[in-house]
């Protein structure tokens, strides 16, 4: 590195306390700058040998501080969400007046020239304060991890997103590395090359000092911390094959053809010395795989929110295998190993980053400016730039996106039907006939599902050997090996779903009103006997030696949008125990054990609810392939058009004939049992039932469809999106359900106390005075016999609400006060939590007044079309979104979505015009997601909501994206029965 003969500079370089990985790369850029001439204080919770056997020299320094602590694992694989947040919280927010008041000190005493972070939140702050410039420099940032964690955990923790990206905030520019996450709290970035460290010796070199022959294959297993109790096996590998164990513990046993390296074996000389690698996806990882062109069998690690990003820039340059969990744990080895050596990696790019991050650093303390705007970065990001930027981002906002980062997305929404606002010109589309022959049904013109059909070609023709596409998505390879391309494959679609009114009142009997949207599922299905069943590799070492088995393979299109993983596969016998359906309980947690690929439980589910509710049996193996285009966590039911459109599919392919409210409850059933989100019904009978351009009006009792209302020709529905990530799961959906039947509980507790008094007291007045009670009496009775017998709460009207319970109900009450008076609250897809309060008054009373509004706005439908229909309907919809806020479950973004229109509503230029849009609420389980806005049905009210976009996006950093249009229900589109032609 050139610059040793200018001034000696003193460097303080926080290292963050998550796994040893940002140490291996620090120790990179600080071995530069030592041998620049430099002072370095390296602030680490990480052992001090990984530092000092790579840089012995005395200008290095290390001061053993944790200033926070990075994502909690529960296991060697899985990310524990809701403990990293706890203990961040008690290692860097509670204590964070001491630490910054300690680490200003600090600095000041080293005299430090510059603050270097990777990636410590408080290192910046710390650096402001005490009057010394900063730089980051990383492939991620903890506000973009832990958003997904508050997510989890609940929006009240949101604060600590905010905290984290201001403390970024206060960051020069970040050195940005590859494989890098979007990091909103920084503006200004730089890009530098790969940080790798050096080799020490060559391949011939260890190979020969480990006894290896040169024509030997070898395994590196790279894995640190390994399952407990796990042992490793000789049939593990391919024949003739040895594997390299790093970390290995001293009383590890381990068979005749792995060897376990010793504690302080550098690990890069190993891996150089390897054919394979098996190991967790980071970024020490995959960046010595590239740079050593060493190809990468992993394994995902669950919420690690980084590993997408990594993952597409080992796969863009041909360098990694995924290996799903269950075949690592017992060892089904041998079909990734051999994959991954027939690869070739292509990585050519620079593996100099060290020397570049530390020169940037050098220039940067001698007070060159490399940041374009000096401190830009956001001083606080609000709700949607926060949970927004999440996995499910925006395509293509950024600016100068590599080709390895966008690759793998680009390539996924030419083959996926994700939503866009672009036209889709039929005459564009193939027909389909040129294609598949349509044996049954009729694609109905639907341009999403002639962009499937087109689609399906595409896999089939990917296995011509004339194809040599070499960047094909993961999971398109997977569908075309799958499917037999000569037999039959079944198509259905199921909609997403609108909620223009009724949301979370559902689950206490509400009518509801829901619109299907024009974005949609698709599932292509195919069952095959399993002697002509085509498995992948590792599905096919799984079958016995004595005959075939059925299986199920599933492929998600969308994968690389979320942090799962593209495929499933599974023995149908997993679902059978003693010749019964296995329970919905060891289903869940069969599932749950593997978060990665827990979104298998809302396709698959389908398949043991049907052998559980109907008696099915599934003997052939089945192939399905899953294509959504309706958007994740926006509150428009992404999750039950999946379970519809699966069920549907199903269905078809096994000439099962099923009513559709019947296979709706089905569906619910998955979702609440499989899957295990407590969502009403609303949902799942919306995809199903509905149809085109009309509202399906359903009283959730449990789902008794009323009809279809038509959207009169003057009165439009849109969605918008806060870009604020919605989970029927989450935490706060859950604690507002408890709440209300906590409620309803108490409610009939009361009026049970009060019908005992009642008839006491008439009996007392018989034995006195002996008079018949009058009919007044006998009605007082029968009201309240109802009321204490309600099964929905809807079922009880505002006003007796208001007369006879309101007052009696707590704001709030703690699950241990409940369960002690009334013993448990009658809901069976969700538990109380003794140790939590929860909110009782406002969950009860949103559902008792939402059912009255639905009902007027249901009637006013069908009102004659003038500005004071469309204001009343408006007003309705307002109401709705504020009694959701004060059930606790609002957010940031879809309130300023609502107050946006309601800025547009009111403006001068729309009294002027007459008024064009009049209304707006939060849809489904709130906490984010989507808001539903009404308006007159004319182009300035499209106009209107353009501006309200680009409104939204000047304040949040974030363009929503706006639902318009529907399609009809899984039912009304049935399903196609195709061939491929010849």
């Amino acid at each position: 590195m050139v610059g040793s003969e200018k001034k000696s500079l003193v460097f303080a370089y926080y290292v963050t306390g998550h796994g040893f990985g940002h140490a291996t790369r620090v120790v990179e850029v600080v071995r530069h700058l030592i041998q620049a001439g430099h002072e370095v204080h390296v602030v680490t919770g990480a052992p001090d040998y990984v530092y000092t056997t790579e840089i012995q020299l005395p200008r290095l320094f290390i001061r053993k501080v944790l200033l926070d602590c990075g994502a909690v694992q529960a296991d060697a694989l899985t990310v524990d969400r809701l403990a990293s947040l706890e203990k961040y919280i008690q290692t860097a927010v509670l204590p964070r007046d001491s630490i910054l008041a300690a680490e200003v000190e600090w600095l000041k005493s080293i005299k430090a020239d510059l603050v270097v972070s990777d990636v410590v939140p408080v290192a910046c702050r710390a650096a402001t304060d005490a009057g010394i410039r900063a730089v980051c420099c990383t492939n991620f940032s903890w506000d973009f991890i832990y958003a997904d964690y508050v997510m989890a955990a609940g929006y009240h923790n949101r604060s600590i997103i905010w905290q984290i990206a201001e403390d970024y905030s206060h960051c020069e520019f970040v050195i940005r590395l590859p494989g890098y996450c979007p990091m909103p709290a920084f503006r200004d970035v730089i890009d530098v090359p790969l940080v790798v460290r050096r080799l020490h010796k060559t391949r011939e070199q260890v190979r020969k000092e480990l006894g290896i022959l040169d024509s030997q294959k070898v395994l590196i297993y790279n894995f640190g911390g390994q399952p407990a109790g796990w042992k490793l096996k000789k049939e593990y590998l391919p024949e003739g094959w040895i594997c390299l164990v790093c970390g290995a513990s001293e009383d590890q046993e381990v068979p005749s053809n792995f060897v376990k390296l010793p504690k302080d074996f550098y690990t890069p000389d190993a891996i150089t010395a390897s054919d394979v690698m098996l190991g967790k996806i980071g970024y020490g990882t995959t960046s010595e795989a590239l740079a050593y062109k060493v190809p990468l069998v992993f394994v995902r690690r669950d919420y690690f929110n980084e590993e997408p990003f990594l993952r597409n820039m080992i796969e863009h340059y041909q360098a990694g295998v995924e290996m799903i969990r269950r075949d690592l744990l017992t060892g089904h080895w041998a079909p990734y190993i051999q994959r991954a050596v027939a690869l070739k990696p292509s990585y050519d790019g620079g593996v100099n980053g060290g020397e570049v991050a530390a020169r940037l650093l050098q220039d940067t303390a001698l007070g060159q400016y490399h940041a374009s705007h000096g401190l830009s970065g956001a001083r606080r990001l609000g709700d949607a730039i926060v949970l927004g930027y999440q996995l499910q981002r925006i395509i293509g906002k950024d600016i100068a996106i590599p080709a390895w980062y966008s690759l793998a997305q680009n390539e996924l929404s030419s083959r996926t039907q994700l939503p866009n606002k672009e036209v889709v010109d039929n005459s564009s589309l193939t027909k389909e006939n040129d294609y598949f022959a349509i044996l049954h049904g009729d694609h109905q013109g639907l341009p999403d599902t002639l962009g499937f059909l087109k689609s399906l070609a595409e896999i089939q023709s990917s296995c011509s050997p004339q194809n040599n596409n070499k960047f094909q998505t993961r999971e398109h390879l997977a569908a075309a090996a799958m499917f037999n391309w000569e037999e039959e494959i079944f198509v259905s679609r199921a909609p997403g779903r609108l909620d223009v009114m009724g949301g979370i009142a559902d689950y206490s009997g509400s009518l509801v009103l829901q619109m299907p949207t024009r974005e949609a599922c698709h599932v292509a299905i195919q069952r095959n006997h399993p002697s002509k069943q085509k498995l992948w590799k590792h599905a096919q070492a799984r079958q016995p030696k004595d005959g075939r088995t059925a299986v199920l393979q599933i492929v998600s299109f969308g994968s690389e949008l979320g942090n799962r993983g593209p495929t499933f596969d599974m023995d149908l016998s997993d679902f059978v125990e003693d010749g019964q359906p296995i329970t919905y309980e060891k289903a869940y947690n069969y599932f749950a054990r593997d978060p990665a690929q827990k979104w298998a439980a809302y396709v698959a589910g389908t398949i043991l609810v049907l052998m559980t509710e109907l008696g099915i049996r599934f003997e052939d193996s089945i192939s399905i392939l899953v294509s959504s285009g309706v958007p994740e966590g926006k509150g428009v039911s992404s999750s039950a058009a999946i379970e519809v459109a699966s069920m549907t599919a199903v269905a078809a392919a096994h000439g099962l004939n099923i009513d559709p409210r019947h296979l709706a409850l089905l569906c619910q059933k998955v979702e609440n049992h499989v899957v295990g989100a407590p969502c009403g019904v609303m949902d799942q009978m919306a995809s199903t039932c509905g149809e085109a351009d009309k509202l399906l009006a359903m009283v959730c009792q449990p789902a008794e469809v009323l009809g279809l209302v038509d959207i009169p020709p003057t009165i439009q529905f849109w969605g918008i999106d806060s870009g604020i990530r919605h989970s029927v799961g989450g935490s706060d959906y859950k604690s507002v359900r408890v709440g209300a039947f906590m409620g309803r509980k108490i409610i009939k507790s009361a009026a049970s106390v009060e019908l005992r008094s009642s008839l006491s007291n008439i009996s007392s007045a018989q034995q006195i005075n002996g008079f018949n009670p009058d009919e007044a009496d006998e009605d007082s009775k029968d009201l309240l016999e109802m009321e204490a017998s309600l099964d929905y709460l809807c079922n009880l009207s505002p006003h007796r609400y208001e007369a006879s319970y309101a007052t009696r109900l707590p704001e709030s009450l703690s699950g241990q006060e409940f369960v002690e008076k009334y013993l448990d609250h009658d809901d069976s897809v969700t538990t109380i939590d003794k140790e939590r309060n929860y909110a009782v008054r406002a969950p009860t009373r949103h559902p008792v007044y939402e059912n009255f509004r639905v009902k007027a706005f249901k009637a006013l439908l069908s009102a004659a079309p003038s500005n004071d229909q469309l204001s009343a309907l408006g007003e309705l919809m307002y109401q709705c979104h504020f009694s959701y806020s004060a059930c606790g479950l609002g957010s940031n973004g879809t309130d300023r979505l609502v107050s946006l229109v309601q800025e547009m509503q009111h403006s001068k230029s729309s009294k002027f015009e007459g008024g064009t849009l009049f209304g707006a609420k939060i849809t489904g389980g709130g906490s984010g997601g989507t808001v539903c806005v009404i308006g007159r049905n004319c182009l300035r009210s499209n106009e209107q909501l353009i501006e309200i976009q680009q409104r939204y996006k000047s304040a949040t950093g974030f363009l929503p994206y706006v639902f318009e249009g529907s399609s009809p229900g899984a039912a009304k589109f049935g399903h196609l029965q195709i061939r491929l032609r010849s």
